[in-house]
């Protein structure tokens, strides 16, 4: 392997056995195997994997659950063995897949840092010069003579992570752990990571984050029923999946007789949503609410029809067509989104139906000075017409 490479995967593939029928005894075996019963069923969760990771780069494997992602990152990290093909790891690779292991709730906060760095392999000096820096990033202070047991769920993730990212390696193998604590720290573990990607750090990010993956990698890899179907340019592989996420959501649409249709059009720092509505048949106490998802399940823009305008739900009534036009303000932050009409109760808002994946748009990266809370300053102007 090239010294250039820090990581090579090559026609890798892992199976499972699931039991399905237990064996009581020896005569109980015997029956079952002249049967033919295996007493198990082989589940394929990767099949033929290849994949390169060169030094410095920054990889995110991106897919639905059970696609067949922390397998792999379990298979880099050694904690299993491929059934077929083989794996190289070119330097320290130090993985951080299920943070918290070894933590014991009976001990205080300081007594599981000491636990936890000794499993990372730590001495107690090394333990005693990082501590302070450990509980000052874990923002902790006040609790570290408290037994774990008494810690909200986000205390303890947060100084499982600020443990974890003490250790030092050649390779990063991070599974979900972007998405630790409350927002303020998420956003000082994402300038932990930002300096990662500054320093050149070999780093694989399994996530569901289309923002992490646009953010923060060099290349993306998509795998399905564990497979890899697409893999390169980060940008394109978020949008990939950000469409198959919205495609593979459930469209029901029973006794819904009704075609829908949008165009988007940004320009001049507007967002202008032109929907078309075509009932096939009178639709009595219905009403819509377009909908916009960001990085496949997001929500980041709302607008119903039956609290903003009611005259839908005659036209609806009445079976005529119509046009929604909606004007917003364009100050969507990075990501991929897709634009949804859902059909509801007039009366109860309860969802009957949903027209998924109506129209899509990308927001590439960009100037990153937008304000956070700026999704609550969006004004939309609505116009219906005939």
């Amino acid at each position: 392997m090239s010294k250039d490479i820090a990581i090579s995967v090559s026609h890798v593939s892992k199976s499972f056995r699931l039991p399905t029928e237990r064996s009581w005894g020896l005569k109980q075996a015997i029956f079952n195997r002249l049967r033919g019963i295996k007493g198990f069923k082989e589940q394929r969760v990767l099949r033929d994997i290849n994949l390169e990771v060169e030094r410095g780069e920054f990889v995110g494997i991106v897919g639905r659950n059970g696609s067949g992602k922390s397998t792999l990152l379990k298979i880099l990290a050694g904690v299993y063995t491929p059934e077929k093909g083989s794996v190289q790891i070119n330097g320290k690779l130090v993985p951080f897949i299920e943070l918290g292991v070894g933590f014991n709730p009976e001990l205080s906060g300081r007594e599981n840092v000491y636990l936890n760095g000794a499993l990372l392999g730590f001495s107690n000096k090394e333990v005693d010069k990082m501590y302070n820096e450990i509980v000052e990033f874990a923002e902790l202070e006040e609790f570290m003579d408290q037994k774990l047991k008494n810690y909200s769920s986000g205390m303890q993730v947060r100084l499982a992570f600020s443990v974890a990212i003490r250790a030092r390696g050649d390779i990063l193998v991070l599974d979900e752990v972007l998405a630790v604590g409350d927002e303020a720290f998420q956003r000082k573990c994402f300038n932990y990571f930002e300096n990662l990607k500054q320093q050149k750090q070999t780093v694989v990010l399994v996530t569901h984050s289309m923002e992490h993956v646009q953010r923060f990698c060099d290349k993306a890899i998509m795998i399905e029923n564990g497979r890899v179907v697409c893999s390169g340019n980060p940008i394109e592989v978020a949008n990939k999946y950000s469409k198959s996420n919205a495609l593979s959501d459930e469209e029901e649409k029973p006794n819904i007789k009704m075609s829908v249709s949008a165009k988007l059009k940004r320009e001049n720092g507007k967002l202008t949503i032109n929907s078309k509505i075509k009932p096939q048949a009178p639709l009595k106490d219905l009403a819509l609410v377009f909908v916009i998802l960001r990085n496949g399940s997001q929500i980041t823009y709302r607008w119903a029809s039956r609290q903003d305008c009611p005259e839908i739900t005659k036209k609806l009534k009445k079976g005529e067509s119509f046009s929604v036009e909606l004007s917003l303000d364009d100050i969507f932050p990075d990501g991929n989104y897709v634009f949804q009409i859902r059909a509801v109760d007039a009366n109860t808002g309860a969802k009957i139906a949903s027209f998924n994946n109506v129209a899509d748009f990308s927001v590439t990266p960009r100037d990153q000075q937008w304000a956070e809370d700026a999704f609550w300053k969006i004004s939309t102007e609505a116009k219906l017409s005939d």
